[in-house]
């Protein structure tokens, strides 16, 4: 069985990468209406967790469709940080259930459900890149890896 992580750190030290929040909360620490907020009281450390790509995950339990969900949710929780990512793609409800899930700007992936024999199964296994369309020709598209639409 492999060991290797189930994500990959994206680059966050290059000159320019910008993620989402910055530098709000350094102009409120110390300033005369924030003496008593709760910016001065509590650490400058943040919470977000900013440099992961979870593609490999994605990819990983698209592979182990038809396998029994627990085998599979055992190996992928071993290889990961947390699990939260595994149920972006895997429904854990009937009323969770999507054809395809958007993570990121431009990726798309299959959605993924366990089914009543508690087996890892596709919510459309018919769907595939060549029926998908672009919300925006700036952009390139995919859909479990696999390019779609044009890029004008």
């Amino acid at each position: 069985m492999r060991t290797s992580p189930l994500y990959r750190s994206v680059n966050t030290r290059t000159h320019g990468v910008k993620h989402g929040v910055g530098g709000e909360f350094r102009h409120d620490r110390q300033t005369k209406s924030s003496k008593n907020s709760e910016a001065s009281r509590t650490s400058m450390h943040g919470r977000l967790k900013h440099g992961r790509d979870y593609t490999p995950l994605f990819r990983f339990l698209l592979s182990k469709v038809g396998d029994p969900w627990d085998r599979v949710f055992g190996e992928a929780k071993s290889r990961l940080d947390t699990t939260e990512p595994i149920f972006w793609l895997v429904a854990r409800c009937e009323e969770q259930k999507e054809k395809f899930v958007r993570v990121g700007e431009s990726s798309y992936f299959s959605g993924l459900f366990v089914d009543g024999e508690g087996l890892l199964q596709l919510v459309d296994s018919s769907l595939r890149a060549q029926d998908m369309k672009p919300f925006c020709t700036c952009c390139t598209h995919t859909f479990n890896g696999v390019q779609f639409g044009t890029k004008d």
